[in-house]
């Protein structure tokens, strides 16, 4: 969604609150395409500080679907949002400011700054479960719902020489 911030811009120590919603559906990022499962509308805040910069205030939550770390289960991820930016409004109409990408002239892209807030609060590590098993390493199968006859031990490797010892030993 798109805002005119014309009289924002234009009017001296100028107050708009506007509701607003969130028209992106996906968060598309480097680690992949993550569909966004809830959004609400909120109310940004705009203050125009003395014609000196501009004031953008608001808070939302938005739910984003993440798969586990582990198991690569899809596990919704509730993002508590708050943006607060200011805008030195000498900057505003030069090329700093349309390189933050949400603020073009006098239009502001709510779409663009969620994303930006999004990328920020963007979780480390993401599990559907503390105790989650993850999944087999040699065949794939989800170990939080089966289990499967793998040799799941995993040798030293240091210890690597010592076992061809044996190995030559072994009786057949």
């Amino acid at each position: 969604m798109k805002v005119d911030i014309t009289d924002v811009l234009s009017i001296e120590n100028w107050i708009a609150k506007q509701q607003v919603r969130i028209d992106l559906a996906v968060f598309d990022s480097r680690l992949g395409k993550f569909p966004i499962t809830d959004k609400a509308p909120f109310t940004l805040h705009l203050e125009n500080q003395e014609n000196k910069q501009i004031l953008i205030l608001g808070e939302t939550d938005v739910a984003v679907a993440v798969p586990c770390d582990r198991c690569l289960e899809e596990v919704p991820v509730k993002l508590h949002l708050i943006i607060d930016r200011k805008i030195p409004l000498a900057e505003a109409e030069g090329e700093e400011a349309a390189d933050t990408g949400w603020l073009a002239g006098s239009s502001l892209d709510v779409d663009r700054l969620i994303y930006d807030e999004i990328l920020v609060n963007w979780p480390m590590k993401v599990l559907c479960r503390n105790e989650c098993k993850g999944i087999c390493k040699k065949c794939g199968a989800n170990l939080n719902r089966e289990s499967c006859s793998c040799d799941r031990s995993e040798q030293d490797p240091r210890m690597a020489a010592i076992q061809d010892i044996f190995n030559q030993f072994k009786e057949v």
